[in-house]
Parts: C-alpha cells; sequence; structure tokens
C-alpha cells in the first residue's frame, strides 16, 4: 500500500482520502462522483492498457451511448435477475394541465417526479448489453469479437469508493461455439494476470457469481459459482479484495434472446470486462495517491 494510505485501512477511509486528495468529488448521492484530470489520467491510461492487450485479436470496436432501448433489457432477462440494480429513465409527457400539476407539487416541495412516465430507454446494466441485438443473426464460421466500452448503471448507492452507481466498463465480447467462447474467456484470465503484474498489483483469479436477486437468485448464484461461469480477477482496494476484472461465459442465454445462430445452433457468448475505475483506484491503494511518485515503470505503462 502507497505510504499516504498506509493511516486508511478501510474503504471509508480510503474513499475520504481520495475525496481529501481532490481526486474525487462527491456530488451528493453515495456512489456518484466527479473526477479530476490525475485520476481520469489513470483511468485513461488502463482503458489503452486492455487495448492494447486484445489487439493482437483484432476484435471489431463498437461504442454505444450510456442508454439502452428498453426492450433489450426485458428480452436479456435482466429485471427477473437483477431488478434492484436497473436503473429507468423517466421524462415529461403531459399537456399544460399536467404541467401546472408538476408545478404545484414542486412548489410544495412534493414528488414531482410521480407524473413523469417511463420512456423507451433505461441506463445501460454492462457495456454488453448493446452488443447482442447488434450481432443477431447468423454469425460467419469464425464468430464475432467486439470490443466495446461504455458508461454503466447500478442502482447499488454506497460510501464505499469502489461501489460506485455510474462507471466505465471495457469489455469484449465473443460469440460463437462454446469451444470459441471458452477459449477467448480463458486468454483473459491470462491476459488480466500479466496485466496485474505488469502494474505492480497484487491479485489471482477466483470463482464468482452475479449478485442475483432473491430465493431464486440464490440458487442461480451457486450454480453458476459451482460451475464456474463467472471468474473475478481480485485485487485489493480500500484492504479488502476487489473484483477489478471478471470474465463470463453466458452459454446460450444470449444467443437465445436476441437470435443469435451459428451453423450448429444457438450461438453462445462470453465477455470479459475490466471495470475502469477500480483499475485506477487499485492503483492508487496501492502505489500512493501522490502518481507522480510511483514506480517509474508502471508511470510509464499509464502514461502518467
Amino acid at each position: 500500500m502507497g505510504d499516504a494510505l498506509r493511516a486508511a485501512p478501510s474503504s471509508a477511509a480510503f474513499g475520504a482520502a481520495l475525496v481529501g486528495e481532490g481526486l474525487l468529488v462527491p456530488m451528493g448521492v453515495p456512489g456518484l462522483y466527479g473526477r479530476d484530470e490525475r485520476l481520469e489520467g489513470i483511468i485513461t491510461g488502463v482503458d489503452r492498457l486492455v487495448l492494447r492487450a486484445g489487439a493482437a485479436d483484432g476484435a471489431e470496436p463498437l461504442r454505444f451511448p450510456p442508454t439502452i432501448p428498453r426492450s433489450v433489457l426485458e428480452r436479456s432477462d435482466y429485471l427477473r435477475s437483477f431488478p434492484h440494480l436497473a436503473g429507468t429513465v423517466h421524462g415529461f409527457a403531459g399537456g399544460e394541465p399536467e404541467h401546472a400539476a408538476l408545478l404545484d407539487r414542486l412548489e410544495r416541495g412534493g414528488r414531482w417526479w410521480e407524473g413523469l412516465p417511463a420512456t423507451e430507454v433505461v441506463l445501460t446494466p454492462a457495456a454488453c448489453y448493446p452488443v447482442y441485438p447488434a450481432i443477431s443473426g447468423t454469425l460467419p464460421r469464425e464468430g464475432r469479437l467486439i470490443d466495446v466500452c461504455s458508461d454503466v448503471f447500478r442502482h447499488e448507492p454506497s460510501d464505499d469508493p469502489s461501489r460506485l452507481q455510474s462507471f466505465r466498463m471495457h469489455e469484449q465480447v465473443r460469440a460463437g461455439t462454446p469451444e470459441q467462447c471458452l477459449a477467448h474467456r480463458d486468454r483473459w484470465v491470462e491476459r488480466g494476470l500479466a496485466l496485474l503484474q505488469a502494474l505492480d498489483l497484487p491479485g489471482e483469479v477466483q470463482a464468482a457469481n452475479d449478485p442475483f436477486f432473491g430465493r431464486a437468485g440464490r440458487m442461480l448464484a451457486s450454480s453458476q459459482r459451482e460451475r464456474q461461469l463467472k471468474l473475478e480477477l481480485m485485487v485489493p482496494l480500500g484492504g479488502v479484495p476487489t473484483a477489478c476484472a471478471s470474465f463470463n461465459y453466458h452459454q446460450d442465454h444470449f444467443g437465445s434472446a436476441f437470435g443469435i445462430r451459428t451453423m450448429r445452433g444457438v450461438a453462445h457468448t462470453a465477455c470479459i470486462g475490466f471495470g475502469l475505475e477500480r483499475m485506477a483506484l487499485a492503483l492508487l491503494w496501492r502505489h500512493g495517491l501522490k502518481v507522480e511518485r510511483w514506480p517509474r515503470p508502471v508511470r510509464e505503462l499509464i502514461g502518467a
């Protein structure tokens, strides 16, 4: 741990140190921060490293906005599994009377938002979600490999600086046969560990599960972990091992939901994703808040 953080043994203390240094700018809601140019520089550097690590694969770059059609969330079964994390977008759709009622509620300090119905878009929960409808249909024999980076949203407000409501994910999505997808995932596990070593970050890969909701969700989580469908790159952050990247094999879930096929039948998919803010914060926890004092090889890799 960096010298500046030796007195910050907890996530809360680490967050306070980041705010005190001006790297994070509180916005008045837990899990929502602005970032200064130093932190943005680290995030950009990590993003470049992820892109460089997968350059030899020849992935197709696609970039999407931080919103997706509501129908994509519905077709993906996200609301069945993660209703507690979803973020919907609502907007005003009334006339003069409805506007007058809204202004009245606003003037009285009431619940002005109750008159705003849901729109056709929702906040993107993972960078890979807009990819699946974009590649529907029959894949070429070699499958498809998409590189995507996006702001995403998870409704889990927290004072832990590593658990943000809005953050960025850099992902590569593989669609094809089971063999192609598993090879892609396993290749990135090795790359993730090599990236940690290059950045002088301690860490290890562990079997994990998504935060499924409810009793049925607990059964899904147990099955996912037992079958090692989700692996995570765990790195110390705020004194706690924290998932900074994940390596996921979805089997035919998204292929079935979005009509993605191979010559042999329903396509399988896999995705790898790096949480850019978490990787940046892990570097700050490890090497200290003064980037100019980091080891030279790390600074050169990040471009800081």
